[in-house]
């Protein structure tokens, strides 16, 4: 058992993704920087003044790189709490070190958030001697439980969040693989669809070319037609196709079906404007899709809502969206919000974008834009 969570923990690679340094770090760093200046010139009670000084202006601006390199910055930050000990070591003074070097406790959290499994355990020994020696020279015992609660508690909290990440990414990744199967049933259906006619406009040629050459010519050239757009949206295919489930060989929903949405709920209304004639059937399909999921949403989660406008225009290469209802926004669960990202990626798989959030006029608001031509 003990030698499974070992291997499992070596083989933990580096959180992805760390955050880029935001202004609440500079933040932290400059206040940090500036106390302990003013620690250096008007505390009274520092031994090794400028040992401790020198120390703490080293070691704060490590903070910066806690998320991209927390192995280094927990060496280089305990490791000048460990240089501030050596004053303990040979005159037994006491706490040599500015109250604002209690910042490196951030570094602990950090190499557990973002390190590898490695880097934690080294990290982790790295910690363990200054801390050791902090606490076996702690005055009573309430500091030594104070402070290894402290240490344990952000390192668990670095844990938890890790673990957190991880189990969010993946459910974001099941939302983002249904999305493209369900996209891809759709095109699966379409193209079908498709493939269908060109076989009864091949059956129609073959019946009339005898007799009427001028009507092949004709069936032949839809079937150019019907073979080219069928081509164009095989490409747009995703992976998954449907696995088990029987073809239906139909148009799916598209721009001309979105009166239905009104029987969802009363509150409901559709406006469509602009060009919106040979919009690619995944593009429909996509805006349909788009504006049920907001639409369904909003007649679930929006309190008090007495309108759910659904307006769609065509614009010069692309189709735009927007679901707006005017109540108040309920959108904190966790099926909304996996709602909300698999209009996201269907979006982002054709091309195009979606957003969604409170309205600054009131309400909930849901806009797409969605190019005309599908990426090939």
């Amino acid at each position: 058992m003990v030698a499974a969570f070992v291997r499992s923990v070596l083989a933990e690679p580096r959180a992805p993704d760390p955050p880029a340094r935001v202004w609440r770090d500079w933040v932290l760093v400059g206040g940090l920087l500036v106390t302990a200046v003013a620690e250096a010139i008007f505390r009274p009670d520092v031994p090794w003044r400028p040992l401790a000084t020198v120390v703490a202006l080293l070691v704060i601006p490590v903070l910066l790189w806690r998320r991209t390199h927390p192995l280094l910055a927990t060496a280089v930050g305990w490791g000048g709490a460990m240089v501030l000990h050596i004053p303990t070591i040979l005159d037994g003074v006491g706490d040599v070190g500015l109250y604002s070097m209690g910042g490196i406790v951030v570094l602990p959290y950090a190499l557990y958030r973002w390190a590898s499994g490695p880097e934690a355990l080294l990290g982790t020994a790295i910690v363990a001697v200054p801390a050791g020696l902090g606490f076996a020279a702690s005055a009573t015992l309430a500091d030594l439980i104070g402070g290894t609660t402290l240490l344990v508690a952000v390192f668990a909290l670095g844990a938890a969040m890790r673990y957190r990440a991880v189990a969010r990414q993946r459910e974001v990744q099941q939302v983002r693989t249904l999305e493209r199967g369900e996209l891809a049933r759709e095109l699966h259906d379409t193209v079908a669809h498709h493939v269908s006619a060109i076989a009864v406009q091949a059956q129609a040629g073959r019946a009339v070319a005898a007799a009427d050459p001028a009507a092949a010519v004709e069936a032949l050239a839809v079937i150019e037609a019907e073979a080219s757009r069928t081509l164009h949206e095989m490409r747009t295919m995703v992976r998954v196709l449907r696995d088990g489930d029987a073809a239906d060989y139909v148009p799916q929903r598209g721009i001309s079906d979105l009166e239905e949405l009104t029987r969802l709920s009363p509150l409901v209304q559709v406006h469509r404007a602009g060009d919106l004639a040979g919009v690619p059937q995944p593009v429909e399909v996509a805006v349909y899709r788009i504006c049920q999921e907001s639409v369904t949403n909003a007649t679930r989660h929006a309190r008090n809502a007495a309108t759910v406008r659904v307006e769609v225009w065509g614009d010069v290469g692309v189709v735009r969206l927007r679901v707006h209802d005017d109540g108040e926004p309920a959108r904190l669960s966790t099926t909304a919000g996996y709602g909300l990202l698999g209009m996201a990626e269907r979006a982002k798989l054709l091309g195009g974008t979606c957003q969604a959030g409170p309205d600054p006029a009131g309400g909930w608001t849901v806009e797409a834009t969605l190019p005309r031509e599908v990426p090939r």
